[in-house]
């Protein structure tokens, strides 16, 4: 007759699920038997006309506030830029692949890599040229626009 393959460790887990399932099927037992049972209403929250959240329906009797269009005010800020030279920036290129078509440039201001791709070049570049371009947003981060070399 052979031995048996469950080991003293399975056994003692086997019981601890087994003790957690009995305690959990007390507890709905005694759940039902208390007759309380939570619904959909008592779980809905409403909010006041102060913007607090309540349990208590508003009242539909209540006078609702009416704002005309040509009271609210609208204020907003034109971003006007006094110098257009604030976009344009002068970077030295670090890295460019001709056979892919992309590189990167450091900024000079701010010492932050920014890619450049074929397509925004306006001159050809090499490694270790002076360029001046338009920072823009791309897909991945910071994106290199018309880039061409720096002439003084």
């Amino acid at each position: 007759m052979g031995r048996s393959k469950e080991t003293s460790g399975k056994k003692e887990v086997r019981k601890k699920k087994e003790m957690k399932r009995k305690a959990k099927e007390q507890k709905r037992t005694i759940k039902k038997s208390e007759g309380k049972k939570s619904s959909f209403d008592d779980m809905i929250a409403y909010v006041d006309e102060f913007g607090a959240i309540t349990s208590v329906p508003p009242d539909p009797g209540k006078k609702k506030t009416v704002i005309a269009a040509e009271s609210i005010e609208l204020n907003y800020t034109k971003n006007n830029s006094e110098n257009p030279q604030d976009y344009i920036r002068k970077g030295v290129v670090t890295f460019f692949n001709d056979s892919k078509g992309y590189g990167f440039i450091r900024d000079l201001e701010s010492n932050k890599s920014i890619f450049v791709h074929a397509n925004n070049l306006l001159e050809p570049v090499k490694e270790n040229n002076i360029v001046v371009f338009e920072a823009g947003k791309g897909p991945k981060g910071p994106t290199a626009l018309k880039v061409k070399l720096f002439k003084e």
